[in-house]
């Protein structure tokens, strides 16, 4: 973070000090773990459903911490204390930027561009696309593994000092208003919407029209001339041009895209190559991409990084180079593993809703193919309200139509897989129901063979991460 003093931090949180006085500068990192506090740093006391924050601030302050944002005063610690602590980090998110947007600007400065990314499905690996993209062209903060929330956002801001060029922010939301508080927090000068589905129905209402509601609120919420990067082949992204406040990109396979997928393939891993096809002024220019990452529906998450880095004014070459060139950074999304024992694993674990499970099983056959057995290990699928039986039903037959060689279906919560596929013309023997992870990991030591492809994919609350460790041996 940029150095403030502690007088600066109340006045932005407006809180008060207790026990430090208005000149102690703080010039390390916020974080919310005391574990992670370093010399100089702000720890941010958070209340929690099993532990609150207040209670480590003293091992904070010795491990190094300056200060302590705090709901209350803490004796011998140095704190600010604020009616609300999320509330105030936000507020501080939301200071710091506006100092550095200044700084920016100024001669001299970083010329810093915020780049904002949303939606149901492919939020974290398109934000590590773009983080990689922009950090090969000047200092870049992205947030580790999914901080997308509104503790996560914050921290990734205040990551950020006056030499970021680029701010790259996944924002995500489980209900309407969500993305109205991130954007107030850091609004975007470029903002990405990938795809409107059936993540968190329950908590946006329980259709996907109000899912695409609280989406479009990323794209009200740019700054006054932002540019808006839609997805094309999305009916109700598209229709999100009406709220933009400045230019609109629109990327996909559609052929007004002006960022643009042609003649996509996969090979024999299940890797997509495609021609992107960018238009810009009046000129279509043309070039081939190679990704590193498993699936056909990564394609879109390349294109959206790409009209993004194109927006911020990025050179074609280099995006297309750099798209051919990354990697999946955060665990558990589409890891592909090669096991000494013949087994290839897929852990997709860390999320799951109906969109991203039938891109995960279809990815699935395609590197199974004819010559090795498929292998899914599903779980629930969360947050789903209404549809929860019909979409874990309707993902239970789609295994069957995609010839999914064997089925594990983890928990209670997903046996309505087992059902659809039954009710499809499974048979008996093609799909197990297992009580657990554990149990799942011991039926799969025993089942799986030498040439066997695995897909591990739930929604993380479920638990299959754990299994997905197991299987990769992360967990050695």
């Amino acid at each position: 973070m940029i150095a403030l003093t502690a007088a600066e931090i109340a006045a932005a949180t407006g809180g008060t000090l207790a026990g430090v006085p208005a000149h102690q500068v703080v010039t390390g990192p916020v974080v919310v773990d005391s574990r992670e506090a370093l010399t100089g740093g702000l720890f941010v006391a958070l209340p929690g459903e099993h532990v609150d924050g207040h209670d480590y601030a003293p091992a904070a302050v010795e491990a190094g911490a300056a200060l302590v944002l705090a709901s209350r005063a803490l004796d011998g610690v140095p704190c600010v204390v604020v009616p609300d602590v999320e509330r105030a980090l936000g507020d501080l998110a939301r200071d710091v930027l506006v100092r550095l947007r200044e700084a920016a600007a100024a001669p001299g400065g970083s010329g810093l561009r915020v780049l904002g990314v949303t939606g149901s499905v492919g939020k974290t690996t398109t934000k590590d696309l773009l983080a990689q993209l922009c950090g090969a062209a000047g200092p870049t903060v992205a947030p580790v593994r999914s901080f997308n929330n509104e503790i996560g956002l914050p921290l990734t801001v205040l990551r950020a000092d006056e030499a970021t060029r680029f701010l790259v922010l996944e924002m995500g939301a489980s209900g309407p208003g969500h993305l109205t508080y991130l954007t107030d927090v850091a609004p975007p000068d470029v903002a990405a919407v990938l795809l409107v589905g059936h993540a968190h129905l329950g908590g946006f209402g329980g259709t996907v029209e109000d899912v695409a509601r609280a989406k479009a609120e990323i794209v009200a919420g740019l700054v006054p001339d932002g540019t808006a990067v839609l997805n094309a082949d999305d009916h109700r992204v598209r229709a999100m041009a009406a709220q933009a406040p400045g230019p609109v990109v629109l990327f996909g396979v559609a052929p007004d895209a002006q960022v643009r997928a042609a003649d996509v393939r996969l090979d024999g891993l299940g890797r997509a190559s495609f021609t992107l096809v960018h238009a810009v002024d009046g000129a279509t220019h043309e070039r081939r991409v190679e990704l590193r990452l498993v699936g056909e529906h990564h394609v879109h998450n390349a294109l959206a990084a790409a009209a993004c880095a194109l927006a911020v004014g990025l050179d074609l070459d280099d995006v297309v180079a750099g798209l051919s060139a990354a990697d999946a950074l955060s665990p558990h999304r589409m890891h592909v593993v090669d096991r000494p024992d013949g087994v290839t694993v897929v852990d997709d674990s860390y999320n799951a809703n109906p969109d991203s499970m039938r891109a995960a099983l279809k990815a699935l056959a395609v590197i199974a193919g004819r010559e090795r057995r498929s292998v899914a290990v599903l779980g629930e699928m969360l947050e789903l309200g209404d549809e929860h039986r019909t979409a874990h039903d309707a993902i239970g037959r789609l295994v069957v139509r995609l010839n999914i060689g064997l089925t594990v279906v983890v928990g209670e919560g997903a046996r309505a897989i087992r059902d659809g596929a039954n009710h499809e013309g499974s048979w008996g023997d093609e799909v197990v129901l297992a009580d657990d992870v554990d149990a799942a990991a011991a039926f799969l030591a025993d089942e799986l063979r030498a040439g066997d492809v695995v897909l591990v994919k739930s929604s993380y609350g479920a638990g299959l991460w754990r299994l997905g460790d197991v299987l990769t041996g992360a967990d050695a």
